[in-house]
């Protein structure tokens, strides 16, 4: 591993904390069916492993939004890139993030999927930064709350790198030689 990450969240703590989410969804939605909404392009991986433990009729979207670009900090604002194509109405819509931070997104998501006139909207982060938060939201489904450090891995990226990683990594610009 590249001197300039370390192991926040190990692959098996991430897999028993998605079994634990799908399980909690199973019995939230009993008996009823549910969409999985994906935040491209970080909440992939996640809503891979999310639906494989939902023990329901489930389908998914995605969706696409860009606030980061290639930086560490949000621009601030955020813009639609890919619009779901599944209509909404009158079903059980969970959206599925990668990382509750600032809350921006989640907010931007949130006006736009209720306008869709969804039965129930729920929303699912694998992880959540509240010390970073602007605005005053939470999720109802959450995997690990984490300190306020720059995570990659599991979806996650730093300018489109380390996506690909099994475990979620701290990344530090200046420790050591981005391989």
């Amino acid at each position: 591993m590249p001197s300039n990450l370390e192991i926040l969240i190990s692959r098996k703590q991430i897999a028993d904390s998605v079994a634990r989410i799908g399980q909690q969804i199973t019995r939230d939605f009993a008996g009823e069916s549910v969409v999985l909404v994906g935040v491209l392009k970080g909440a992939c991986l996640f809503l891979s492993d999310l639906a494989r433990q939902i023990e329901l009729d489930a389908t998914f979207d995605f969706i696409a939004v860009r606030s980061y670009g290639t930086q560490k900090e949000s621009a601030g604002e955020v813009q639609l890139i890919k619009d779901v194509t599944t209509p909404l109405e009158n079903k059980n819509v969970i959206l599925v993030e990668d990382i509750l931070d600032t809350g921006l997104t989640f907010t931007f998501l949130q006006k736009l999927l209720q306008a869709r006139k969804p039965r129930t909207l729920k929303f699912a982060a694998l992880l959540d930064k509240p010390s970073r938060r602007k605005m005053p939201v939470q999720a109802d489904y959450v995997g690990f709350q984490i300190p306020d450090k720059f995570v990659v891995g599991y979806g996650l990226d730093y300018a489109e790198r380390f996506r690909n990683l099994p475990d979620i990594c701290i990344y530090s610009e200046g420790a050591g030689q981005i391989v």
